[in-house]
């Protein structure tokens, strides 16, 4: 069990959850690092969690950052945080970091896509999208929102559905909802049943935002890169899988440190929430 005696001095780590989750999904890391004698924010992005907004309102990545861009806002200019974000939370944090570099110590990539600031911000998710067949989605669900006066289509998000792969300006826009099957099978195979059975139930729709990542400037290194990158990659993730995860890390060709966590699947803040703190912690003392 993670202690106080885990880290030396106390940092206020800011916890991104990923596509379809909530704050919810850190309720077993946030009181260990708290107990550690940390500040812990664990917020749910805009139309997750308890969030009162739905998906369909949503058109773009600062859309959906909007909690966590307005949190930064609030942090005191002589103060700095560690941003950890899981899977799509990866997006959130480079957000974030590109708007307030100078209150960000290290931006921790947790299992997240990772995006460089040499691609457009798309690049990594249309790389991921290359590799990953449709069978590989299993039941999970894709419908557009942007006219409801369409089809209202449920598909599985992969090559055949070429308008998503080649968005224009007037593209409808894509929610995103994993099925059970996906859920067991790539996300949380290596979780209890019971924290399997919560993620379902607390489950929302979500977005890849990929017409707005196409559309939108470049992260930059000014600004983005100017901040330390950790990736922590977890070795028996079926979601994003660790070569993937790699090739990110080289594909970006500047993160300052490299933790693989053995035995973890996607889910590593539920499925091995001890060791993911003996991770934060030791990147808090070396960065923060």
């Amino acid at each position: 069990m993670a202690s106080s005696s885990s880290s030396s001095s106390s940092q206020h780590f800011i916890l991104i959850h990923g596509a379809c989750h909530g704050a919810w999904c850190w309720y077993k890391v946030k009181p260990l690092l708290e107990g550690a004698g940390h500040k812990v924010t664990a917020i749910d992005m805009a139309a997750s969690g308890i969030d009162n907004r739905r998906i369909e309102e949503l058109k773009t990545l600062e859309d959906y950052s909007e909690p966590l861009i307005n949190l930064m806002r609030s942090i005191p200019s002589d103060q700095k945080v560690v941003l950890v974000g899981h899977s799509l939370g990866g997006f959130n944090i480079a957000l974030a970091a590109q708007k307030f570099p100078e209150k960000v110590s290290v931006l921790v990539f947790l299992a997240a896509f990772m995006p460089d600031f040499i691609h457009r911000p798309s690049y990594v998710l249309e790389k991921y999208n290359e590799r990953t067949p449709t069978e590989s989605w299993e039941d999970t669900k894709f419908e557009s929102y942007s006219s409801p006066s369409e089809n209202q289509l449920s598909m599985v998000f992969g090559p055949k559905y070429e308008s998503y792969s080649n968005p224009s300006p007037s593209e409808d826009y894509m929610s995103m909802f994993f099925g059970p099957n996906f859920m067991s099978h790539k996300l949380y195979q290596l979780c209890s049943p019971q924290d399997l059975a919560l993620g379902t139930a607390l489950l929302r729709p979500s977005s890849l935002f990929l017409t707005d990542l196409k559309q939108a400037n470049n992260f930059s290194e000014e600004r983005f890169g100017f901040v330390p990158r950790v990736y922590i990659a977890c070795k028996e993730d079926k979601a994003i899988p660790i070569e993937y995860q790699r090739w990110m890390i080289e594909n970006f060709g500047g993160v300052n440190e490299v933790k693989e966590m053995e035995g973890v699947d996607h889910m590593a803040m539920l499925s091995s929430p001890d060791d993911l703190c003996k991770c934060l912690f030791d990147i808090a003392d070396k960065y923060a």
